[in-house]
């Protein structure tokens, strides 16, 4: 190939790379927060959540995209540039699927964490936060590895507006060469590549998050508070009451 058309190549994959990071940001914060909305105590909460992953998980991406694109214009009267109509149609799409992620591995933490939180006086955001969350999160990451990547191949779809993202410009490219087979061996090689180094960025982060996961949480958290209580006087006080008691 020409510069010409492999700097069209590169520009395709920058655009990509873009989407993807934009999408997967809007899909990781709409996985959370429907996840944890899957877990509420209010029942319409639920529902809400529920709704929502029924329907973007039911949907095809394809179709949300053409409907995003093109009829929400028509709907609401402004038109969304590719770029942000990509993201989205994906980020929501995808996100149904993440939020059933968080809510199972939410659902998996020990029952007896909780109820510890709760013996401690911590409110539902406390007790998410510092007890449910970081026991969670380590245990979502190979399942979000494997979204990221479905999600990466996802932004091909995008092709159809138009925009130039590597699928569109590799077909722009085959259209000059009539050269199917070199174009599209090249197009698969910087597929893999881009999802080899996510996938290996995703594997340090699910180790150093499982970093201080190997110890038991419960062990941890009462030698903490056994070490709160004697810094505070508390383990002197109830030492000299069990002994008066005993006495």
């Amino acid at each position: 190939m020409t510069p010409g058309l492999w700097d069209l190549v590169l520009e395709g994959v920058w655009t990509t790379v873009q989407l993807l990071v934009f999408s997967a940001l809007l899909t990781a914060a709409v996985s959370f927060v429907v996840g944890v909305a899957r877990t509420h105590r209010l029942w319409i909460v639920r529902f809400v959540a529920g709704f929502y992953t029924e329907v973007f998980r039911g949907t095809s991406a394809l179709v949300m995209i053409f409907w995003v694109y093109f009829v929400l214009p028509v709907a609401v009267g402004w038109q969304l540039v590719p770029m942000w109509a990509g993201t989205l149609a994906l980020g929501l799409t995808y996100g149904a699927y993440g939020s059933e992620i968080v809510r199972g591995a939410l659902n998996a933490v020990d029952p007896a964490q909780k109820e510890g939180g709760i013996a401690l006086g911590f409110t539902p955001w406390q007790r998410l936060r510092l007890i449910v969350l970081p026991q969670a999160v380590p245990e979502m990451i190979p399942t979000f590895c494997n979204l990221l990547v479905e999600l990466l191949k996802g932004t091909a779809l995008v092709s159809v507006m138009g925009m130039g993202d590597l699928t569109f410009s590799a077909n722009l490219v085959r259209l000059a060469l009539q050269q199917s087979a070199e174009i599209y061996t090249y197009v698969l090689v910087i597929y893999f590549v881009i999802a080899f180094v996510l996938t290996r960025l995703m594997r340090g982060l699910e180790k150093r998050l499982k970093a201080g996961v190997g110890k038991d949480p419960g062990t941890e958290w009462a030698a903490r508070e056994l070490k709160r209580a004697q810094t505070t006087g508390v383990g002197a006080a109830g030492g000299v009451g069990m002994g008066g008691g005993a006495a």
